[in-house]
């Protein structure tokens, strides 16, 4: 059996409801299940009750974008107390960091002769947060690029025209954050940052003399031989190693949620050692 703890709802910049999740996580015969929506907390008490009543273990979980010697890291928060007061308002710059920096692409596309306005975006993003996939989504939608990722790559990421920096908190304040609300740290993608595999150990180890929790193992762009050297650098760190999809729904259709039959199955195990360590945590 499968868990997926690593998905993205309308909240942040994911096409799917709570209950639309929950429903695509059964339906896919999963275990387990954690919406980690970026730097908000919005739809988690939504999930976990609907989680409940559908049978399912849904674990609470947040994805903050952060920084470490100018590198930008993803960490989850897992465990996290959806409704501690402290990481409610913590979470406001980043938000407010995001909606300046929509503001600024959307100026630098007007200047490029691209015409989004913000009214769109509000629209294609709903509810919750709202950043660069929607914009990019709008980008397709124009016949400006054939596909997402050459929005970014054409625009939005970093160095093309139309990018722009966002305020983010350092790792450490991210991970201590994370701690105070009830949760663990844990890298998202590591594989992402460095796909060599050069440069993670050292990160990795300077993350967890900062609080790290666990490593992020089963993730769809893991090769076989990422995953051995994330195995061997968890064992010997004592981290945790977690696993999830990274779901996004139709925003990003190559991410596919976990299912047995589809190719991507994080172990059950995962979410048990998680659970103890949680509850390790808590007494």
């Amino acid at each position: 059996m499968c868990i997926d703890l690593h998905t993205h709802s309308i909240y942040s910049d994911g096409s799917c409801t709570p209950a639309e999740l929950v429903a695509l996580a059964v339906a896919n015969g999963l275990r387990g299940l954690a919406l980690t929506d970026h730097d908000t907390v919005e739809g988690v008490e939504e999930i976990l009750h609907l989680g409940a009543e559908a049978g399912l273990a849904v674990i609470s979980g947040v994805e903050i974008s952060t920084s470490l010697h100018e590198r930008t890291i993803h960490i989850l928060g897992y465990g996290v107390d959806p409704a501690n007061a402290e990481l409610q308002s913590w979470l406001v710059p980043l938000q407010k960091g995001r909606e300046r920096r929509n503001a600024v692409i959307l100026q630098k596309l007007q200047d490029l002769g691209i015409d989004i306005t913000a009214e769109e975006v509000e629209a294609v993003s709903r509810c919750g947060q709202t950043g660069r996939p929607h914009i990019a989504r709008l980008l397709v939608a124009k016949g400006v690029v054939d596909n997402f990722d050459a929005a970014f790559r054409h625009y939005l990421g970093r160095h093309r025209p139309a990018w722009e920096g966002r305020f983010s908190y350092s790792a450490v304040e991210t991970i201590g954050m994370i701690h105070r609300a009830g949760g663990l740290a844990v890298l998202a993608h590591p594989g992402q940052i460095d796909p060599a595999m050069s440069a993670l150990p050292v990160l990795v180890r300077e993350l967890t003399l900062l609080g790290l929790d666990g490593l992020e193992l089963h993730y769809p762009a893991h090769t076989r031989k990422m995953k051995k050297h994330l195995k061997a650098l968890a064992a010997e760190l004592g981290l945790l190693a977690t696993g999830g999809s990274d779901f996004h729904g139709a925003t990003r259709p190559a991410h596919r949620l976990a299912g047995k039959n589809l190719g991507f199955c994080p172990p059950c195990s995962i979410l048990e050692q998680l659970t103890a360590r949680l509850n390790g945590r808590h007494h």
